[in-house]
């Protein structure tokens, strides 16, 4: 195991904001009304979960957009709703879609009539693109971005992209085929790969390969002494090796996701997390990206039921008991991976 560069105080913070954070997920399970943390910081602001398949947009991809009974399982169909979901990352954008459209399908629903939809959504002041991730507009000579997604799409199916996607041997080569087209940089490529990796169409161990986004960059240059300076890729392979050690050396129970150690993917989103984190709890800590304030407070909702989990069923997360936290009713509480959950809730 290789030795870890000299850290900071946030290199500390990154484990304990990811057991803590892990907590938080299970917590809500048992008790959806909460409060699920003492830690201000994660109670006054949002984060993404530890686990990337865990966070509320990946689980719909996951359930309704990819698995959901009825959908269509071939090659260019689940190419074709996994990026036509990805791209715009907005639940309601996809079920206002659905509602107009039907069930999104390559082989029956025509991308002019999606446009259609779109325009209106956004004469009637709606926000059709998730704020997550930035969107540049790939250059097909449209007007609208949305226009140019959607002839990016278009451009993808034309070339035959998912036989091509399907044919490849490992997780990088599948992110060059991604990266080779307009608007997609080494960021955006990879979450795709990513994404699709989650669905039928492609079956590669996500500890294969991964790339480093900005805010993970940025978490880097604050856990590490002259962490700008480092191999981002190395560095996130070491933290997926070290995790044991390091929660175990601070004491702090990481059961995993339902049993699955964080993956590359997982760690480079933890920096990104932590990167935000540390503007709060480290403001003494400088990054590479000169932010000083989170922009994205946290709101509590109406409490309510929360869905069951469903992870892609290849992962082979069997039924694992999901415990109530300390000080509450200690029911046992099950959660069901692998079939469509819907209509199934924790209780």
């Amino acid at each position: 195991m290789s030795a870890l560069p000299a850290t900071t105080i946030v290199y500390d913070s990154y484990w304990r904001f990811a057991a803590e954070r892990l907590a938080v997920y299970y917590r809500r399970f048992s008790n959806p009304q909460g409060p699920w943390t003492k830690d201000d910081t994660l109670r006054n602001f949002r984060f993404t979960n530890a686990f990337r398949a865990s966070d509320r947009v990946s689980q719909y991809l996951i359930r309704d957009v990819q698995y959901k009974a009825g959908r269509d399982q071939t090659l260019p169909e689940v190419f074709f709703r996994t990026l036509l979901f990805k791209i715009f990352n907005r639940i309601d954008t996809w079920e206002h879609l659905e509602a107009r459209l039907g069930q999104l399908s390559w082989k029956y629903v025509q991308l002019e009539d999606v446009e259609v939809v779109l325009d209106e959504l956004l004469r009637s002041g709606h926000r059709i693109y998730s704020a997550a991730y930035i969107m540049p507009s790939p250059n097909f000579g449209k007007a609208r971005k949305h226009s140019n997604h959607l002839a990016l799409i278009a451009k993808m199916m034309s070339d035959d992209l998912p036989t091509k996607i399907a044919k490849t041997r490992s997780l990088r080569s599948a992110y060059e085929l991604l990266l080779e087209y307009p608007g997609l940089g080494p960021f955006l490529a990879f979450q795709y790969t990513i994404d699709l990796n989650y669905s039928s169409i492609m079956h590669f161990d996500e500890a294969d390969y991964v790339v480093a986004g900005p805010g993970a960059l940025d978490g880097i240059s604050k856990c590490f002494v002259n962490g700008h300076t480092l191999d981002p890729v190395r560095i996130i392979n070491l933290m997926v090796e070290q995790q044991e050690i390091e929660f175990q050396k601070r004491g702090l129970p990481f059961k995993g996701l339902f049993g699955r150690p964080l993956q590359p993917i997982d760690c480079q989103n933890i920096f990104c997390e932590i990167a935000k984190y540390a503007r709060v709890v480290h403001p003494e800590v400088p990054g590479i990206s000169g932010r000083t304030r989170i922009k994205q407070r946290y709101q509590e909702s109406v409490a309510k039921e929360v869905a069951a989990p469903m992870f892609p069923p290849k992962w082979d997360l069997r039924e694992r008991e999901v415990e109530a936290p300390s000080g509450a009713n200690r029911q046992k509480q099950f959660a069901l991976f692998g079939d469509d959950t819907r209509n199934s809730v924790v209780r």
